[in-house]
């Protein structure tokens, strides 16, 4: 039975892509494998650890820097020097260590990429207001420019480099980075919708109206002040329209801001984190989804909407072009198209045979992306 290593920046129950898809890999895998997950976390220890199929080794967030790192990194060394096949899920706070015990014992390592992590971390601390594609093609500045050498030196070091999206693809090329290193898994959903109705979700959240959904980490490039901005707009549309925003992140205290300056306090509802069994309720009680984001690899929630039957309004960037035909299963506008994106919801709103088209599209296209066949490309590439 072959040791399989899984290293990750987050995990179960922190609620993010790396965290869902480390544990679904490490579900599968473990069928064959004797697996196990090295992670940072918030606490040391949780209860449902004990339900998984392998071992779960957490080291704690409240750790000075330094020494947190230096923990997971002596942890990182036992289990690499005994492991068959090392996938790492971040090229940085997880992957310069990994990168750096696999050439201490010749191992070799595969990583994943979601991301240019020097872009989002030069975004959250103001060192730059350049989208993605932009940032690509100027000098980095400040700390930004380091983070970029380490993801680039893990990615270089790697055996394989899994991304979820051609848009990736290429972006990761662009960092000098050869091809043929490059192989595109997309990510499955395994997203449950709620078994209620409308109405009954809308009850069970305390919300009602026509809900406009949007879902994500609350950070700049996620166009959540856009849609606070436009609620005044849309509610000459239609005075039942309640703007709905799940998730949490550093805008959080800027988008309640911005509701209460707008006198928007009953008509946005700022609902912070929700686990996927409450979130496929928000998803139920929605008439639409709406992300407005200047920057996506790949949107796990887009999809998790068209599995809920939502019809879909987004951006025309990154990987959701390889999900969204236009016209056909959603809309896709410009990034902060303050004008479109308020024309697109009032389509949608007042053409319900749109809505049905959007939702039978959209249903249509999530058979294209399984965890069974997500997983079982991932254990192909890793086998080989």
């Amino acid at each position: 039975m072959a040791k399989i290593l899984i290293a990750t920046g987050i995990f179960y129950p922190e609620i993010g892509g790396p965290a869902s898809y480390a544990r679904e890999v490490g579900k599968f895998l473990a069928h064959d494998h004797e697996v196990t997950v090295i992670t940072y976390s918030p606490r040391l220890r949780y209860e449902e650890d004990k339900a998984f199929p392998f071992r779960v080794i957490r080291i704690w967030k409240g750790i000075p820097k330094l020494i947190r790192h230096g923990v997971y990194f002596l942890k990182l060394l036992s289990h690499v020097r005994t492991a068959d096949r090392i996938i790492v899920l971040n090229a940085v706070n997880a992957g310069a260590l990994v990168a750096f015990a696999c050439r201490l014992f010749k191992k070799k390592f595969v990583v994943r990429i979601v991301g240019d992590y020097a872009w989002e971390m030069a975004i959250q601390r103001g060192e730059t207001n350049l989208m993605i594609n932009d940032f690509q093609k100027l000098e980095r500045p400040g700390k930004s420019r380091l983070l970029h050498r380490i993801q680039i030196r893990t990615c270089t070091q790697a055996e394989r480099i899994i991304t979820p999206s051609n848009y990736l693809a290429n972006l990761i090329e662009g960092w000098g980075i050869e091809k043929e290193k490059i192989s595109v898994i997309y990510n499955g959903v395994n997203f449950k919708p709620a078994t209620i109705n409308k109405e009954e979700a809308r009850k069970t959240i305390g919300i009602a109206g026509n809900i406009i959904l949007s879902v994500g980490r609350m950070v700049p490039w996620k166009g959540f002040r856009m849609l606070v901005k436009i609620m005044p707009q849309l509610l000459e549309v239609n005075p039942f329209f309640r703007l709905v925003i799940v998730g949490d992140g550093p805008d959080f205290n800027i988008l309640k801001i911005m509701t209460k300056n707008l006198g928007l306090e009953n008509k946005v509802f700022l609902v912070g984190r929700k686990n996927q069994e409450e979130l496929a309720v928000y998803f139920a009680a929605a008439d639409m989804f709406v992300l407005n984001t200047g920057y996506e690899g790949f949107s796990h929630q887009i999809l998790e909407a068209m599995t809920a039957g939502v019809p879909v309004i987004t951006t025309a960037v990154g990987g959701n072009r390889e999900v969204i035909t236009q016209g056909e299963n959603g809309f896709m506008l410009k990034y902060n198209d303050e004008t479109n994106l308020v024309e697109a919801i009032r389509s949608l709103r007042q053409i319900p045979d749109l809505q049905d088209k959007f939702i039978t599209g959209g249903k249509e296209t999530i058979t294209q992306f399984s965890v069974d066949k997500m997983l079982a490309e991932t254990k192909q590439l890793l086998n080989a």
